[in-house]
């Protein structure tokens, strides 16, 4: 007798506007399979996985190239619906699912420059002698850090003196403030600037905040930046003394800080310069980025 699997398919309950799950959160909905024969099934399993993956190639010399992958299973749970002893179904059947994210360390949902992190929902259907049958839906996953640590409250500070050279004479000193490290998206990132020009030049303060993706896999790393924000102030004279005060906003779609995957990084950076002639002394300050989505 024919086997025919008229539809296999997943549908999932929103939480919220932008549909994205976090720390605790259930994952609810609907499982729907309609057979157009009677038929015994084998195995009927729903499985809620989370996998990072990261790919990359390399060329040496003229005709060698490396290829680099990893990959990491970050969440995995299972439900068998239908145990091995079978069932015997005809029509139209549906399934409710629930699912739910414990506290744990799981790393958001990803797509980088060489690799990414996957969240999805797969059901399957298996008969003996037959291929299996998979439907499959993906989701976003975002976990609400805990920015209470002491260390990414405390506030930061850095400076930097440089001699002036090409044709300029004195230095430039500037020392940079932040409120703090940890930051959630969307929120301001304040930061003030005390520069002091005592050089023949004018000189610019400039902002630069940029994503750090890191990729791992066989013993090397891969690394790629992507600048979310710039900005360039005013020029300040020489023999002046100023205080610039810029506060950048975090854009709410990028993703937060991944620090916990074993193949794949996601770090932030604060990059504070000033610009006179030929050179663009540099202070770098790192920040961490988490989400409050409910």
């Amino acid at each position: 007798m024919a086997f025919v699997v008229k539809k296999l398919s997943i549908a999932l309950d929103p939480v919220n506007a932008s549909n994205t799950f976090t720390n605790g959160d259930c994952l609810s909905g609907r499982v729907t399979l309609e057979v157009s024969r009677e038929t015994r099934i084998q195995c009927f399993s729903l499985k809620a996985k989370g996998k990072a993956s990261v790919l990359w190639s390399e060329h040496y010399g003229k005709y060698s190239t490396v290829v680099y992958h990893d990959k990491e299973t970050v969440f995995k749970s299972v439900h068998q619906v239908c145990n091995e002893n079978g069932s015997v179904l005809l029509g139209l059947h549906s399934t409710n699912l629930i699912f739910f994210f414990v506290y744990r360390d799981m790393p958001a949902s990803f797509k980088g420059r060489h690799g990414k992190v996957d969240y999805f929902l797969e059901a399957k259907l298996c008969r003996s002698m037959q291929i299996s049958r998979k439907a499959k839906i993906q989701f976003n996953y975002v976990p609400q850090g805990d920015l209470s640590m002491p260390d990414l409250t405390m506030p930061q500070c850095g400076n930097t003196e440089k001699d002036m050279k090409f044709f300029s004479s004195g230095n430039v000193a500037m020392n940079i403030h932040t409120e703090r490290m940890g930051y959630r998206l969307g929120e301001g990132l304040k930061v003030q600037i005390y520069i002091e020009n005592n050089s023949s030049q004018r000189v610019k303060p400039k902002f630069c905040f940029y994503q750090k993706q890191s990729f791992f896999a066989l013993k090397k790393r891969k690394l790629a930046t992507k600048k979310l924000l710039k900005y360039k102030g005013d020029a300040i004279e020489p023999s002046a003394k100023t205080t610039v005060t810029k506060v950048l906003i975090i854009p709410e779609d990028t993703c937060v800080s991944i620090l916990n995957c074993r193949v794949l990084k996601v770090e932030y950076r604060l990059k504070v310069s000033y610009s006179v002639l030929a050179f663009s002394p540099t202070f770098l300050s790192n920040i961490v980025m988490s989400n409050s989505i409910h």
